[in-house]
Order: structure tokens, then sequence, then C-alpha cells
């Protein structure tokens, strides 16, 4: 039986003893086509293990029913880096954070008063242990217990910067422990005292995750756990972006001392990322440390990483390379050079489908007294529309949503009167109703449910009321649109260079020879998402930073690509341009 161990302050594998110099890659975050790819050049960078969160709601999208195919098959990643030689470090907490959708956990959580998240509330147990009973028998054989890969497993993810449920914790460790789990269990928390209080567990092993000031950090973690190896579980050499914001980057000569600075202690480390990849359709998550500030985050997760969006090697992964090289010897293998990119052109969208003429086609209409959540109406993710009559006639008042997450456009009888956000007050909307009264339309966009701090807890929609000055508005029909197949969509020929209002445009990529890499840039375009060949690549915004959308090839074919954008603020351009080089901002 081969195991990672503690012994005094060192690990030691199969009783050997091992600095675990390993790099963070999100399956779930890159083309399954492209995991060898990705994992190659971790190898090549003189790394020994790879590490990966698993993201509760990524496999279990609705009670009870699981996917583990595809871009979620974890086995096939796992099985995968193991044959490549790489040990790994799996963390299937229920929460993960990782700038990801509601920190991994599942929408649906939210549609149960009854629930309380992370900690030892028996509704989420519940929904916990049901989830492991499904997800840790599929690890259990990939354990290097039994001859796999996984040499190591986290129980929860900085949970002391959140809750001090110790008892939490510790149900945590029983349930792995209880189905087969027999591989080290660790946690890891900011070094800083009410973190470290809150999230360790008597008897295993607490990492600590910064970004600088290595020594001062690992001095912390020592007051704390005085024996036992020194692990940097998140090595922070990068940064995400939001909206509207300015791209992150970090200077990789800054980022190889700190490492070397580690590596000096004796420390074992953990690059948080290593590779980044792209957060794909509505899997982008948001901050929001204060009730009111909300920061949602854009659909590259770059990170300025080693490997770039892309997966090429950057000057930041040689000089890496270098550092690795002075403390272990490198494999005898080249780094795979960057796959290729394409610069494809310019199309033009020939066909639109305003979204209020089909709202039939794409959602079944609900009938509510009050406005819910989306989440009551079971749906995750994307849209939703809000619809009832107004009596009339009123005088001018503002439109009150209690309260908007995340952004709003408002329709009176079909004309826009303006925008609702719940991170900026001073955008009110106000409006008269006529003779005769007025159909009100809603159109709620959710730009990503919080993944990180005591918010958590983020219900998407219209989560209290609507209210016209200080009279509630009942009798509401909604339009649940997750936009998760467009099918039903009935496009017809563009009659018009611009629209103004929310709408699906339609657009034909010819590609003659095996398609590469491509970056798709929304000049003139406001607010929306895009989908290629029916994927959803993700959401982009002319606030930026980031201004392109990465297309790994095997999203293509060569031939015919249908581009669908779905732009909800109008549009002043129907060109859809193929780059090949990124704009991040």
């Amino acid at each position: 039986m081969t195991v990672l161990s503690v012994q005094n302050d060192h690990f030691y594998f199969d009783n050997k003893p091992i600095r675990l110099l390993s790099g963070a890659i999100h399956y779930f975050r890159v083309v399954p086509e492209y995991w060898q790819d990705r994992l190659l050049k971790l190898k090549a960078c003189g790394f020994n293990t790879v590490e990966t969160y698993i993201p509760w709601n990524f496999h279990e999208p609705a009670p009870g029913k699981f996917n583990f195919g595809g871009m979620a098959d974890v086995e096939g990643f796992i099985r995968l880096a193991g044959e490549l030689g790489l040990h790994v470090i799996v963390r299937p907490s229920p929460y993960i954070c990782a700038e990801w959708e509601f920190g991994g956990l599942p929408a649906w959580l939210l549609a149960d008063r009854e629930i309380q998240l992370r900690c030892m509330n028996r509704p989420y147990l519940d929904k916990v242990d049901a989830y492991y009973d499904e997800l840790l028998p599929r690890l259990k054989p990939l354990l290097s217990t039994n001859g796999g890969p996984i040499i190591a497993m986290q129980i929860e993810n900085e949970y002391g910067s959140y809750g001090n449920d110790t008892e939490y914790l510790q149900y945590l460790e029983r349930a792995m422990i209880s189905r087969g789990i027999d591989v080290l269990l660790f946690t890891s928390d900011g070094p800083e005292n009410h973190m470290l209080q809150g999230g360790m567990v008597p008897n295993v092993l607490e990492t600590a995750n910064f970004g600088s000031r290595a020594e001062e950090a690992f001095e912390m973690l020592r007051r704390y756990q005085p024996r036992g190896p020194l692990m940097c579980m998140e090595y922070w050499n990068g940064w995400f972006d939001h909206w509207g914001e300015e791209h992150h980057v970090r200077n990789g000569e800054e980022v190889a001392q700190v490492f070397e600075d580690m590596l000096s202690l004796g420390a074992s480390v953990n690059f948080y990322m290593f590779h980044g990849g792209t957060n794909f359709g509505f899997t982008s998550g948001a901050n929001g440390l204060e009730r009111d500030h909300y920061e949602p985050t854009v659909t590259s997760y770059d990170y300025n990483a080693p490997l770039n969006e892309a997966g090429d090697s950057t000057e930041k992964y040689f000089a890496i390379r270098d550092i690795i090289a002075k403390y272990t010897d490198l494999p005898e293998m080249e780094v795979p050079k960057a796959l290729p990119k394409q610069a494809y052109g310019t199309v033009l969208a020939t066909c639109d489908a305003v979204l209020f003429d089909q709202l039939h086609q794409l959602s079944e209409p609900i009938h509510s007294v009050t406005p819910e959540p989306m989440e009551r109406y079971g749906q995750n993710n994307g849209f939703i529309v809000y619809e009832t009559f107004i009596s009339g006639p009123r005088e001018k008042k503002e439109l009150i949503i209690q309260d908007c997450h995340d952004r709003a456009l408002v329709y009176l009888d079909d004309e826009f009167k303006g925008i609702i956000e719940r991170w900026d007050s001073s955008k009110k909307v106000h409006f008269e109703v006529p003779n005769g009264g007025a159909r009100l339309r809603i159109l709620v966009e959710n730009m990503g449910r919080i993944n990180y701090g005591p918010f958590l807890a983020d219900r998407k929609g219209i989560t209290e009321g609507v209210r016209h000055g200080n009279q509630f508005l009942y009798g509401w029909t909604i339009w649940t649109l997750p936009l998760d197949n467009l099918k039903p969509l009935s496009f017809a020929a563009i009659e018009k260079e611009t629209t103004n209002g929310p709408a699906f445009y339609r657009a034909e990529l010819n590609i003659e020879h095996a398609p590469a890499d491509t970056f798709l840039k929304l000049e003139g375009w406001s607010k929306g998402v895009v989908y290629v060949n029916g994927f959803n690549l993700g959401r982009y915004w002319k606030a930026g930073p980031q201004q392109t959308l990465y297309i790994p090839a095997p999203l293509l074919r060569q031939g015919s690509n249908e581009i669908i954008v779905f732009d909800i603020d109008g549009t002043e351009s129907l060109e859809l341009q193929f780059v090949d080089q990124p704009q991040l901002g």
C-alpha cells in the first residue's frame, strides 16, 4: 500500500522523503481534448503533482441527477494524470470558492429555506451525504492506497474564512473516512489567527494559502501547528479579474523569488493557478464582502498563470522552471509547443430573433402571486423575465426592486425604461402609467453567485418584491431562461443593422481546414453570452477588461460553424471578429 505520510516535519511517499511540487489545473475549466497538453506542460516544468478542486454543482446540477461525462469526467482526468506519472491532490469539498459560481455549491440548495450552508445543519448535511455517496466511491479506486494517483484530499476549503463550526469539519472528515478515503487528509486556510482557529481539525494536517511573505506566513502556521511539513496549498502567483476593473498582472521574477523563498524553507508548494482555463457558460462567480457590494468575475480564468488561458507557456513558466531546476532534476522531456492559433477574420450576423417574441419557444409561463428568486422556480443560471400588468393612470414614480440580483432591464409596453444594478444605487427607473394600464416586463440577469465571504446565500432574480412607489405589485407571469437549449428559436433575416433590445443573432463561420484555437472579439456589441455549435462560451461585456472570448479548437469543426450571440443591451455592429491573440485588458 503506497501512501503519502507525515513523519516529523516532512512528507514521505512509499517511505521515501518527498517534496510536493504541485500546480492547480481544473479539469472543469479545460476541454477534455486539452487535458493531456496541460498536464504534460506541468510535468515538463518540473512539477510532480497536479491539484484540482471538484465543484459539486458541476456534477449534480439538479438534486439526484449526476453528471460525470465530458468536461465533468473527473475520473478520466485523474487517471490521465497518473498515466503521465503525476501524483494528484484532490479538493472535493462541498465548497471550493475558486471564483466559481456559488463556490461550487449547487444553486438548488437555495430553494430550501431550511438549509443553512457549511455548518451542522441536518438538511444541508443530508444533501452533502447524498453527493458523497455518489462521488467518493468514484474516487476510492483512484487512491494511492488502491494503486491510483490520488495521494491527498482536502476536508473543506478555507473554512476559517467563513465559520468556526469545527464539529462540521469533523463530520466531513468522518464522512470521507467512512466511505473508504484512506489517504492523507488536510485543511487549508489563510495564515491569520481567526482563520486557523476556525479551519483546523485535530490530528489533520493544516496547510496555508498566501501569495507573498512566505516566512511570515509559515511562522503563523507554526504557532498553531508546531510540527509537520510546511506546505503552501495555494500559492497565488497571479489573480483573477472582475468586470469593470483592470486586468491583473504579476511580475514573473517576483513570483519566482517568492517560490524560491518557500523552497529554501524546505516547504512544499501548490501553484494556484498553474493553468487557469476558462469559466465557460454561466460558471463564473462573484465577490461581495459587504451586503451592497457585488463584483462579478469575468469569463476568462487566465489568472496571469504560468500557462495562459490557451495553454501557452509564458515567461513566468520558464522563470519558475529555472527555480525548480536548482532544487531537483528536470524531467528528460521537451516543453510541449503552443497549440496553433488562427485568425479567421470577420463574419456577419445575418439572422436575429427578438427575445420577447421568443418567450413561448424558450420557456413555459409560470403564474406567481409574488416574484420569487429563480431558485424557487427550479432554475440555476441564466436570465429570467418577470411580467405583470399595472393599472392606470398613475403618476410618475420610481420602480423599486427588492432586491435585484443582479442586473435588470425594465420595459413598459416593450418600451425600454432603464437599468437597475445591485451594485449601483445611482441607477433608478421612473415612469408614469397611462390610461388603461400597461404591461411591465423586467429581464433580470444572473451574473454569477457570490463564491466567497459571508453572503454566500446569493439568490438570483427578484428576491423580495417589486414596488411602483410604495405599492407592491402582485400577480406575475414568470419566464425562466436558463438558455441551455437554443434550438427552439425562430430566426428571421435581419432587417436593420442595430437593435436596442435583447435579441439573439446568428452567424456562420466556415473553416476550410482542421480547426485551430481562436478568439472572438465583440467590438460594437454590448453585453451577453455567445454560443459556438451549441456550446456556451460564457459572458462578454463591453465594460471590460476582457474583450475576447477564447474558443478552443475542439469546439469548432471543419466546414460550417453556428455562432449565436445573445445581446441584451443592444448592438452597434453585426460583425464578429475571429483573431489569433487574446485581449484581456
